[in-house]
C-alpha cells in the first residue's frame, strides 16, 4: 500500500518516462538542477538523480527551465524537450537536447530554439507524442497569458529523429470554458484503444482553482472537442491545485495520473512547493476517469 504524495520535496510539472525496466521522472528547475531527475521501480518509492540537462542550450538563459519532457526515439537516442528564458527573443521558448540514456546527460546543440512564438508570448510546456505507426508529434502551449492573449495548445508533426518541426502547426483548443478561465497549459496526449485524449491543466498554477480537463481528437492534429464533465482532476483533501499531469502505464496494464499539488496550507509557496502525486486513472465508457486525489492508503501499482 501506498499513501500520496509520493515525493514530498518541491517536484514541479513532472513527466514519467518508462525505460528499460525503470521509471523516470523529469521536472522543472531547483536551485541546483536545470532538470531535476527522479526513478523508481514502481512509481511510489523515488530515488533522486542528477541534472539531466547541466548545461542549457546557447540561445537560453539559465533560471526558468521549465516542464521537461522526454521522447524515446530508439533504446539509445532520447530528445528532451524543455522550456528556458530566450537571450534574442525575450520570451519563455522551447529547445531540444539529445542523449543515448534516458538519465542524460542531454545535450542541445542548437544556435536557436525549436519553437518559440514571440508574437504570440512565448512557447511553453512541450510534449511529445507517438502515434500508430511510428509517427512522432509535438505538442506544446503559446504563453499568451504573459501578455494578455489568448493560449492554444498547438500540435506539429515531428521528424524521424525528433530534432525538427514539419509541416504546420495545429490549433486543438483554446481557453474557452470558465473552470478554465484565462489559460490553458500542460498537454498530454494519449491513445487509448481507437480514441485519442488530450488532457491538459488550466486556470492559475499557484491557487487551488488549477485542475486538469481533457479533450477528444479525430487525429493528433485535430480536431478536438473538449469534454462536457470537465476538470476530471481538481482540489481535493490534501492536493491544492493538481495539475500538470503525466500519463503512465504499469506493468498490468493499468493507468496511473502522475500530477504535482500543492499542500493545502502552503499554497503558492516556495517551500514545500509542488509534491509528487499518483493516481489511478480508469476507462469507463470511454472516458477517462481519475480515482483521486486520494489521500487514503491505496494498492500500489501492479498490485491493484
Amino acid at each position: 500500500m501506498f499513501t500520496n504524495p509520493v515525493y514530498t520535496e518541491d517536484f514541479p510539472d513532472p513527466f514519467v518516462l518508462a525505460a528499460g525496466g525503470t521509471y523516470y521522472v523529469y521536472g522543472t528547475n531547483s536551485a541546483d538542477a536545470n532538470v531535476q531527475t527522479l526513478t523508481s521501480k514502481d512509481l511510489v518509492e523515488w530515488t533522486r538523480g542528477d541534472d539531466a540537462l547541466p548545461e542549457l542550450g546557447s540561445w537560453a538563459i539559465e533560471g526558468k527551465t521549465w516542464a521537461p519532457e522526454v521522447l524515446a526515439v530508439t533504446d539509445d537516442r532520447y530528445v528532451l524537450y524543455y522550456t528556458a528564458n530566450a537571450v534574442e527573443e525575450g520570451k519563455q521558448c522551447i529547445g531540444v537536447a539529445v542523449a543515448s540514456d534516458p538519465g542524460g546527460l542531454f545535450v542541445d546543440e542548437h544556435a536557436k530554439p525549436l519553437v518559440c512564438q514571440t508574437d504570440e508570448g512565448g512557447s511553453i510546456d512541450a510534449s511529445p507524442f507517438t502515434d500508430e505507426g511510428g509517427r512522432h508529434y509535438l505538442l506544446w502551449k503559446n504563453d499568451g497569458n504573459c501578455c494578455g492573449l489568448d493560449t492554444y495548445i498547438y500540435a506539429q508533426r515531428l521528424t524521424a529523429n525528433g530534432v525538427k518541426l514539419v509541416g504546420k502547426p495545429a490549433r486543438l483548443v483554446r481557453q474557452d470554458a470558465s473552470w478554465e478561465a484565462h489559460l490553458v497549459e500542460a498537454p498530454t496526449l494519449w491513445r487509448e484503444g481507437d480514441q485519442l485524449y488530450l488532457f491538459f491543466s488550466a486556470n492559475d498554477y499557484a491557487s487551488e482553482l488549477y485542475a486538469t480537463g481533457y479533450a477528444t481528437c479525430e487525429a493528433p492534429l485535430g480536431p478536438c472537442v473538449d469534454a462536457p464533465e470537465n476538470p476530471i482532476l481538481a482540489t481535493k483533501c490534501e492536493a491544492a491545485g493538481p495539475g500538470h499531469q503525466t500519463l503512465v502505464r504499469d506493468e498490468d496494464g493499468d493507468t496511473w495520473i502522475v500530477y504535482h499539488a500543492w499542500p493545502p496550507d502552503a499554497v503558492g509557496s516556495v517551500l514545500p512547493g509542488r509534491l509528487l502525486w499518483i493516481d489511478q486513472l480508469d476507462w469507463v465508457g470511454g472516458k477517462p476517469v481519475v480515482r483521486g486525489p486520494t489521500c487514503t492508503a491505496q494498492p500500489l501499482p501492479s498490485e491493484d
